[in-house]
């Protein structure tokens, strides 16, 4: 079974983060230097939201000020929704589907690990699927050979 600490090995754990003050133009800035598509807003080393660029392409049509000025505490996701290292990858994908988010921190005990995409979770149950059809072809032909 597939869990989520297996994700973090795989991609690393180095999140990039911003804080909800700070503006929309500034993560935007983070995001493109970083090739990123999103970033785990903190406040007093807590996770207190995501800030995606879908956040902002579907929330900009409702700005009437410059929204690249304003913060980027008025356009995350918030509440953040969070999993554990010890979840498995197919609960993740439930959650993610359940509450139409992309990217979900993974916590420990308070701390933050790393953080998982829909991109982690998907590659992740693929490799799985195919290392459990190999792992399956390889059976079979040993009891092929057996015979």
């Amino acid at each position: 079974m597939l869990l989520v600490k297996d994700l973090l090995y795989e991609k690393g754990n180095e999140v990039w983060t911003i804080a909800p003050e700070l503006s929309v133009r500034e993560a935007l800035e983070i995001m493109a230097e970083k090739r990123i598509g999103a970033l785990l807003v903190v406040e007093a080393g807590k996770p207190v939201g995501v800030f995606s660029e879908r956040d902002l392409a579907r929330r900009i049509i409702r700005a009437l000020e410059a929204p690249l000025e304003q913060p980027v505490r008025r356009y995350m996701t918030s509440p953040v929704i969070t999993v554990q290292p010890m979840q498995t990858v197919e609960e993740c994908m439930g959650l993610m589907t359940d509450k139409h988010v992309r990217h979900l921190p993974v916590m420990e005990e308070g701390r933050l690990l790393g953080i998982i995409s829909i991109g982690d979770v998907v590659k992740g149950l693929i490799t799985s699927h195919e290392k459990k059809i190999q792992q399956l072809e390889n059976y079979i032909a040993g009891v092929d050979y057996a015979r």
